[in-house]
């Protein structure tokens, strides 16, 4: 929504801005649906929005950038809802609450989340629901009626799941030693990928691609969800996951593969875990970890889960694995002995060839299986 402090109806580098057409000249039956979502009528250019709100227009680009919404030029397309929320992010600047950098940051943020679920359900969850029930209705005549009624749920339901996340970030932070580890913090990071995904996808018809992507991503986000991780995020033939400690990471890891295995009509998985320090931004992760774990994924068997060395370490150091079937054998020999209960180990760890990766120099990777007296709960 960016124009030049003069409104001339350029960008802000000085190019005609190509959305910037007359709203009279939209579909009427889209300003509808736009008047019955917003609440409220076309009112202000951008300009208009950033001098009634109090800020500069160049603040106001940046923060409607940061958004993701289009430029419009001139036209009249902004209402009192936009010049409100402009005054809110402006004013915790005002307060110190929050720096320049940081309210922009939080209007990327939240544009990037809301624009991908907003896209999900229009293209998944609305077409079905607005198929017209009898011949000669439109989609957009069907479409109306249920947003009417489904609007306050929806919005109602999209508070309450974000107020139940917040405790639960928070919870992560306010458990951080100090300053630095809430940034840069010791992380379990997995990737999971989809075994021959680009063959797969010139083999299969679109719509049949679509919905075996939609559920390696829902029984992905699922599995991560009960066990304890945090779903990062996921690419349509691979998702990155995150947890705190190295046997959640691990658990969830062998149960993709054990769930993908069970169903006739998904590919083989291949899973790669590294453990380190990972940086955090914006609900994303970053660093050499990740690297890494996205390397161990390119190289693991099919149906594998390969793990660095020092998320071997970790497990061994947890006592979820020992260093070696040699080290349980001695460690049950050792518990009979002294009429004590012999340790139970989750998983096993198999040492594999070392070898050099590109930017990581040479790397220890570890497979990761379960042992044959921890089965699945």
């Amino acid at each position: 929504m960016t124009v030049d402090d003069t409104g001339s109806g350029t960008g802000a580098d000085g190019r005609v801005d190509p959305h910037a057409a007359d709203p009279g000249e939209d579909n009427p039956l889209a300003l509808r649906l736009e008047g019955l979502i917003l609440g409220a009528e076309r009112r202000y250019t951008p300009f208009q929005a950033a001098r009634s709100a109090g800020v500069s227009m160049e603040l106001a680009s940046r923060f409607w950038r940061a958004m993701g919404f289009a430029d419009i030029g001139q036209a009249k397309a902004l209402t009192e809802a936009d010049v409100l929320a402009l005054r809110r992010l402006a004013g915790l600047v005002e307060a110190g609450l929050l720096s320049e950098a940081m309210a922009v940051q939080v209007a990327r943020s939240t544009g990037q989340t809301t624009a991908r679920l907003a896209e999900w359900q229009i293209d998944s969850f609305l077409e079905g629901l607005t198929e017209p029930p009898e011949p000669g209705m439109t989609r957009t005549e069907v479409t109306y009626p249920i947003i009417e009624l489904l609007l306050p749920e929806l919005e109602e339901f999209l508070v309450y799941v974000w107020r139940r996340q917040l405790p639960a970030s928070a919870g992560r932070v306010i458990q951080a030693a100090d300053d630095e580890e809430m940034v840069d913090r010791r992380l379990a990071v997995g990737f999971a990928d989809l075994v021959g995904f680009t063959r797969l996808t010139r083999r299969m018809e679109e719509e049949e691609l679509g919905e075996l992507v939609e559920a390696f991503e829902t029984t992905a986000a699922d599995l991560v969800a009960a066990r304890g991780g945090r779903l990062v995020k996921t690419l349509g033939d691979e998702v990155l996951y995150a947890a705190d400690d190295a046997g959640v990471a691990a658990e969830i890891a062998l149960r993709l593969i054990e769930t993908m295995a069970g169903d006739e009509t998904m590919p083989e998985l291949r899973v790669g875990i590294a453990f380190g320090t990972v940086t955090t931004r914006m609900g994303d992760v970053f660093g050499t970890t990740v690297n890494l774990a996205s390397r161990l994924t390119s190289i693991a068997p099919r149906d594998a889960v390969l793990v660095d060395s020092a998320f071997a370490q970790e497990l061994i150091r947890t006592g979820e694995a020992p260093a070696s079937e040699a080290e349980a054998a001695e460690a049950a020999a050792a518990a009979e002995k002294e009429g004590e209960e012999p340790p139970v180990y989750r998983f096993a760890l198999q040492p594999m060839w070392q070898r050099p990766v590109r930017g990581l120099g040479v790397i220890e990777p570890w497979l990761l299986t379960r042992r044959a007296s921890a089965g699945g709960e």
